[in-house]
């Protein structure tokens, strides 16, 4: 039997969903294509020849994309078993199962998938018995990249100063030992995380740099997570790759309590650390269970650039807690600890997304705000009780996707929002001490949207 496997969106990445349970499913006798609809036209004859079609949605603007794909797909190939797996599988299972999902997998979701695949090969039948949600312990096959299109169609990493590197990206680990609870990976997870043994993950970074890697982006939800585990492993990398670099992401409470590592890492190649800050007022970061101070954030930002370690900080501005004056005062505290040439814009458009089983249900009050779920949003609905706020992330996301659109620099952007946020609050900006903002050299990937991040038009139109 064929078996289909679908990325729509991956951030600008060559999919790993893709490639590690190609390898399962290889091993167990499927004849296995990969379509990757962020980089590839829909291939009908593949589509039409697949017995199991199954899409990999990690994030929520990859599962917005193939939703809307599943009609094609099911016009095409109207019989084939229907799975959607990865992290955003199981938070929405009702709207997916809707669609005519057959099959649904969570967590370590590559021996579930090849479980699945057995039993329809052997018995056809169409009801699942593998289980919705697994964080059993797997070993981990190398990835198998081969029908992938090549990594110079993906993102490619920009140093700032006109050189650019070919990136790609590979995972040492998978969940989260911590209940941050606007988080997606908790609800899944549940404070549980696993290992890709060093050895599968070396092997995987290898064949990525004689495809023509320069670059590769370590996806862990927190490279930090087992800092055991990661430590060997960026030393074995720079051992043996030394010319090769990396980007990683770490909480700040894991930058505070392992800021003696940050030379390692800079010693070891790592070009920059992408962040989850959220928010800079304490009340709203212990509502998250950030794990982190404002002053912490401050502390870890001085130390890293003390370190000449890059951070990339990552935000979810608009919450329901977030007042206008509280938007103005992250943007000038942005300001403050130059970091405008460090954020990416869109981050300052992330509205908070809350999937069925999210942590987030669980804050007391949160019901104040929700006016229901929306199923084609896939996010229960809320609505901020000072309306300027919905206004203004309206306006924040039409300006940022404009500026995205014709490459605007960050700087110029950054002074678009000021004004848009100090309109808001009824005032007329003061002038902004935007830094270096305007002449930073700061190594950055070329795909700029998130994870979180609603689908652009283009997105959209592009399927």
């Amino acid at each position: 039997m064929n078996v289909l496997l679908i990325s729509t969106y991956d951030l600008g990445h060559q999919p790993f969903g893709l490639a590690s349970p190609a390898a399962w499913l290889e091993d167990a006798g499927a004849e296995v294509a990969c379509l990757d609809l962020a980089v590839e036209r829909i291939d009908e004859a593949a589509v039409k020849a697949a017995g199991l079609i199954a899409f990999h949605i990690p994030m929520h603007t990859a599962t917005r994309l193939a939703m809307e794909m599943v009609p094609k797909i099911r016009t095409i190939n109207p019989t084939a078993t229907l799975c959607f797996y990865g992290l955003y599988a199981p938070l929405n299972e009702a709207v997916l199962r809707e669609l005519g999902a057959d099959l649904i997998l969570g967590g370590e979701y590559e021996d579930g998938l090849t479980t699945a695949y057995k039993r329809l090969l052997e018995s056809g039948g169409s009801i699942q018995t593998e289980p919705l949600i697994s964080t059993a312990k797997q070993a981990f096959r190398i990835p198998r990249r081969k029908t992938l299109p090549k990594l110079n169609q993906y993102a490619h990493l920009n140093m700032g100063n006109g050189e650019t590197r070919t990136a790609g990206y590979t995972e040492a680990s998978r969940g989260c030992k911590h209940f941050c609870r606007h988080c997606p990976v908790v609800p899944v997870y549940e404070g549980k995380f696993r290992i890709v043994a060093k050895d599968v993950v070396m092997a995987d970074v290898r064949a990525q740099v004689e495809a023509g890697a320069q670059h590769i982006t370590l996806g862990d939800p927190d490279f930090f997570n087992g800092p055991g585990h990661a430590l060997p492993l960026i030393e074995q990398f720079h051992t043996q790759f030394p010319n090769i670099t990396y980007d990683a992401t770490i909480k700040v409470e894991h930058l505070l309590k392992y800021a003696s590592h940050m030379e390692t890492l800079v010693r070891t190649g790592c070009l920059f650390v992408t962040t989850a800050v959220e928010s800079v007022d304490d009340q709203i970061l212990d509502l998250l269970n950030k794990g982190h101070t404002r002053d912490e954030f401050v502390r870890v930002t001085k130390l890293a650039r003390d370190a000449g370690l890059v951070l990339s900080p990552t935000f979810v501005p608009f919450l329901p807690w977030t007042t206008v004056d509280g938007y103005v005062d992250l943007l000038a505290l942005l300001a403050e600890l130059d970091l405008i040439g460090y954020v990416a814009p869109v981050q300052l458009s992330i509205r908070l997304l809350i999937p069925q089983g999210s942590h987030m249900l669980k804050v007391d009050g949160m019901e104040e705000f929700i006016t229901g779920h929306d199923s084609g949003e896939l996010s229960y609905q809320w609505r901020h009780p000072d309306p300027r706020m919905d206004q203004l992330h309206k306006d924040v996301t039409a300006l940022v996707e404009d500026h995205q659109t014709r490459d605007a620099p960050r700087s110029e952007t950054f002074e678009g929002l000021w004004q848009l946020a100090n309109k808001a609050a009824g005032r007329i900006a003061p002038p902004l001490n935007i830094g270096t903002a305007a002449t930073i050299h700061v190594p950055q990937m070329s795909e700029p949207w998130y994870c979180c991040a609603e689908p652009t038009s283009a997105q959209l139109a592009g399927l």
